[in-house]
């Protein structure tokens, strides 16, 4: 018997607890992904047991139903018409549920959105750079040789313009333009600025200041 696509789509969102209950709704592949106000509202057993439901489960904020492939495409127009939302993409509702997450844990994501796109630049440079320096320690002349600084060079190359990547991703995750935000990351390494490293070797009294609006900015970059 043929499934019943709209009696399956008016059951859930019944289930869900009608549209005051409702925030978000996509489909991938397989599910039915929703984002909802209150998942303590919705009887999870009852929503189960409904004809063409295969599987619920709660994942980072979304209710997702599990229908399968070539049938939750066809119950989400279904569900689309009941509930009377706009359809939405997966990154629609992914911001919808992340929205809902405790302030904790939005930004604990939102550090993992901006360090972890960067995180393979800077396990490669590492790990190139700790190659290096064995080289050199265990082979002298090579640390006096072309090779070495070329390969050096290109191995700290990411550390030393970090502030760049970090402010490139973290522009990508917050919004705005990237170009702007490589400039802000580059504003910390200006060679106008003290680098960090030579600030070690200074007395505090000597490190030069700007004073703007009354308050100090050490010259110091990254």
């Amino acid at each position: 018997m043929a499934m019943d696509y709209g009696k399956c789509a008016k059951e859930i969102y019944e289930t869900l607890g009608g549209r005051e209950n409702l925030v978000s709704a996509a489909h991938c592949a397989t599910r039915l992904r929703l984002v909802t106000v209150d998942n303590g509202r919705i009887d999870m057993k009852k929503l189960e047991n409904v004809d063409g439901v295969k599987g619920v489960f709660s994942n980072n904020g979304q209710l997702q139903l599990i229908i399968g492939t070539g049938t939750v495409n066809k119950v989400y127009e279904e569900f689309l018409k009941v509930s009377g939302m706009t359809a939405a993409t997966k990154e629609e509702v992914k911001a919808a549920a992340a929205a809902k997450q405790p302030v904790v844990k939005r930004m604990i994501k939102a550090l993992g959105d901006v360090f972890v796109p960067i995180l393979p630049a800077i396990v490669a440079s590492g790990l190139m750079m700790g190659l290096v320096e064995a080289l050199g320690k265990a082979i002298p002349s090579f640390a006096g040789s072309d090779w070495y600084g070329i390969l050096d060079l290109m191995a700290n190359t990411a550390f030393t313009f970090l502030p760049v990547l970090i402010a490139v991703s973290a522009t990508r995750v917050f919004g705005g333009n990237i170009f702007l935000g490589a400039v802000i990351g580059m504003i910390m390494i200006h060679p106008n600025l003290v680098n960090a490293w030579s600030v070690g070797s200074m007395d505090a009294a000597d490190i030069p200041v700007w004073r703007l609006f009354g308050f100090p900015i050490r010259q110091v970059g990254y």
